[in-house]
This record gives C-alpha cells, structure tokens and sequence, in this order.
C-alpha cells in the first residue's frame, strides 16, 4: 500500500515539457516543438503534468447528450447579444457581448487594458446588473481613485482582490454577477499546478476553468492578459485557442489613440477595428477617426501624403510621414513606426534603383500619424510619395491621396476596394487620386476628383512632384532630379 501511494504521489508531481504556443506536450525535452504543422520558434517549457482525468465525461460537458445528431436536423439561429453603449467596442465585438462567451482582451503594459474593462463594468452595471471585477494586480483603492478620474461611483461593481483560481470560480458561483472580469489572468494560480502564477501550466488551468464555468453559467467573461516584447501573449498560446473573442489593444508610445482588434471572433468578423482617444475621462468612441486625423495636419506639409486603408467595413483616411537625411553611417538607418520594417526595406530598395530616388546614402524615418499601424499593402504607394517629397524638400498637394501596391519592378499594382477609398476621400473633401491605373475600370469618380492612374512609381512621382520647385532646389542635391524624374 505504501508503495501504491508513493507512485500515485509521484505521478501526480510528473513533469512533462509543454509547447506554448500550441499546447503539444512531450514527456521528453526535444528542443522545439515537435508536433506536425506547428513551426514555433519559442523552446519547449517545462511544466507539471496535468492530473488523470476521471471516468466519464468531466467538467462543463458532463451531462449533455452523446448521442449523434444530424447537422440538418440541428436549428441555426443567430446568438443572442447585449449592445454596449460604446460603438466602437459594438463593432469589433460582432454587435454586443454574447452571453457565456470568453473574451481575452491583450494588450502592452499600460496601453487601457483596465480602463477599458473598468469602462465595460460600468456600462453593464448602469443597467441595473451587477458586475465581478476580480483584481490580482491592483487593489480596490487602486481601482477606486481610477473610477473616480473616469467619473462614476462605481454602484452595482464587486471588486474581489483574490489570486486564488479556486477562490475566484466558488465566488463567481455563489454572486453569479451578469458580468465576470478577470484582470489579469497571469495573476491567477492553482494549487494543482507546481509552477508558479504567469506560467504556462498555470494560465492553461485558469483559462480551462473559467471557460468551463462560463459555458456552465452562461455568463460572460472577460480576461485581460499582457504582451510581450516581441507582441505576443504572455502565457501558453492554447489560451487564445480556448476563448471565444481575442481583442487586442494597440498604441505607439505617445499616441493619443487606441486601435482596438480583434484577432479571434467566434460570432462575428475578424476584421472590424474600433478607435479611440485616450483622455481624462478614460477610452472615448472615435466616430469618425479620417476627419479627426486630419483636423490635426498641416495642410502641404513636406514628406507626408494621405493613404486611404480598409480596415473591416470602413475605410480609414491616415497620414504617411517620411523624413529622409544624408547618412554619415556606412549603412543608412531605417525606421518604421506603424509600418512593416521590412515592408520599409523593401520599397525603399524599388524606389532607389527602379524609379531614381537616390534613397541608398539617406537614413529613412518613416511614421504613421495618430500612432496607427497599416498592414495592407494598399499604402505602399503614398509611403514613397512621401519618401521623394522628403528626398526633394517639395510639399506634396494638401487635397491629394494615393494607394496601390508597389512590386519590384517598379509597377503599380491594383488594391481590393478601391471604390470605398475614394468615395471616403470623397467624403472628406479631397480632390486629387493618385492610383494604378488597372483600378480605374468600373470606378465611379466623385464629382469634383480628379483621378490619376499610373502604371509605373516615376509615373506616379512625376504627377506629384513639380519640376520647377525641384529645379529650384538642385543646388541642394547630390544628383540632377530632372533625369531622376524622366517617365518610365
């Protein structure tokens, strides 16, 4: 008996070594992940094993039916959700919170990840609800004097200062508040594991129990967690494959607004953003972020052109900047704020040696207005125009905006929607398109806009630069800009 007890005992402190960013576990170290189809970079972790699962079917699945059902036979309807007086938090969302779902919001150390979720308490206990908001970094006074700056008493809130995973779930059972908020969940441990809170066998067993509980309840939660350096979630990366939403919150430093995404959306898209404005009174709804962008800049401005990105079912109007500057380097420096560095690398190795910007011996900054971030490679083409406006100290036409995908030969290819980016220029008075010239087939041009279509970047850069003005400036030039500009 002595010995059944210690190889039970011995069993249940195993270790095995765990893949974090999908879950895999091998009972020997083997270096990096071995498992077909998952290509992670990061070593295997360390971590206990999990214990045996009893018999029969445990946790939340326990009682529902095993028997096969025909998919046709099954009724489809859509699921039920409560709005939030925030738009913006509507839109990624799907249009509200649906009930028992799991909503992981991500986010850098101090980009609002609280304020927005204290934000979230206040807007469902304003109804009447009340509201969990369990803490395991802050306590309530903290979080008191943050309800006080954002405004409200905070009535109909619960805070719970408790780490304890166990604790957390016997509460949420015995309040079984309309809402549940967790912040954060690398603060939570158990018992049942070994390793320490933040860990990945600790963040598994927290998100597996909290989705267990929600599914059981039906009530929703949400769970902030925090980034690392290189943008990815601290923690085992199985915990954005266990919840339902993944937001994350984004921001450049010194940015007064926040992009809100979504990552993984069980119930609605993928690609809706919500903007805001971080001010004293918290996170406010950014309605119309083209116009409130562009109330801010400074009309002809040198190195600076408007490229029209499509994020979701809008377009958004934001403003490319470059700085270019002899180099007294060997090897020139590139720098990329809300742009892809090598995106950057890229476009600045086309321009130099397809379309004549003397880019090679010039350090090159390039940033995005508002602290956003572009991905879509649709802003290729205003990012040099703005690079050789720079390069030739020439102001690009306040009332014009640019957009097509730049290749290696110089060519300039044509972007999805191009109808909804000009029509949002458009809308904000614009008057001016620069764009491939494969994308004027079916466009409707607004009244008022005059489009361009260019097949080649020195196509493009010849419609936006003036001659004269770089005539003026040759002086200040190590090359003759007239033979840099000669059409393709």
């Amino acid at each position: 008996m002595r010995w059944c007890g210690v190889a039970k005992l011995k069993d249940r402190r195993r270790t095995v070594f765990m893949c974090p960013s999908c879950g895999n576990e091998s009972a020997k170290w083997m270096g990096f992940c071995p498992a077909q189809g998952c290509g992670s970079q990061s070593p295997l972790v360390e971590t206990a094993a999990a214990p045996a699962a009893p018999k029969g079917r445990p946790g939340w699945l326990a009682g529902k039916a095993t028997d096969v059902v025909e998919l046709s036979s099954i009724t489809s309807s859509d699921q039920p959700r409560d709005p939030l007086p925030s738009p913006e938090l509507n839109r990624v969302l799907g249009g509200g919170v649906v009930p028992g779902s799991v909503v992981l919001l991500a986010g850098e150390p101090g980009v609002g990840k609280s304020t927005l979720l204290l934000q979230l308490a206040q807007y469902v206990a304003a109804k009447g609800k009340k509201v969990l908001y369990v803490s395991g970094e802050e306590s309530p006074q903290q979080i008191k004097l943050r309800s006080d700056r954002l405004g409200f008493a905070g009535e109909g809130i619960l805070m719970l200062p408790e780490t304890d995973l166990g604790a957390v779930v016997e509460k949420l059972d015995s309040v079984r508040p309309a809402l549940a908020i967790v912040d954060s969940i690398q603060t939570l441990y158990t018992d049942d594991e070994t390793s320490g809170p933040g860990s990945v066998g600790q963040v598994r067993e927290a998100g597996l129990r909290l989705l267990r509980w929600a599914k059981e309840s039906g009530i929703p939660v949400f769970v902030s967690g925090h980034m690392t350096k290189d943008g990815s979630l601290a923690g085992p990366r199985v915990l954005e494959h266990m919840v339902d939403v993944v937001l994350y919150l984004e921001s450049q430093e010194d940015g007064g607004y926040r992009v809100l995404r979504a990552g993984k959306n069980r119930f609605g898209a993928t690609t809706e953003v919500g903007v805001f404005e971080m001010t004293e009174q918290g996170l406010t709804d950014v309605s119309d972020p083209s116009k409130a962008l562009l109330s801010q800049r400074a009309g002809g401005s040198i190195g600076a052109a408007l490229a029209p990105v499509v994020e979701g079912s809008r377009a958004l109007l934001l403003e490319v900047q470059a700085l270019t500057s002899p180099s007294q380097l060997p090897a020139p420096r590139r720098v990329a704020n809300g742009v892809d560095y090598n995106r950057l690398l890229m476009l600045a190795a086309v321009a130099s040696r397809r379309a004549g910007l003397e880019l090679s011996g010039q350090d090159i900054i390039v940033n995005v207005a508002g602290g956003f971030k572009i991905s879509e490679p649709a802003a290729d083409l205003p990012l040099v125009l703005a690079m050789a406006s720079s390069l030739y100290n020439c102001p690009l036409d306040a009332e014009m905006f640019a957009f097509g995908e730049v290749g290696l030969s110089a060519e300039i290819r044509a972007v999805s929607q191009a109808q909804r980016r000009v029509t949002e220029a458009a809308r904000l008075g614009l008057k001016k398109c620069i764009l491939p010239e494969t994308s004027l087939e079916g466009l409707t041009i607004p009244k008022g806009m005059k489009a361009i279509g260019v097949r080649t970047l020195r196509q493009a850069i010849n419609a936006v630069l003036s001659r004269d003005r770089n005539k003026d400036r040759s002086e200040d030039l190590a090359w003759e800009p007239d033979g840099a500009l000669e059409p393709g």
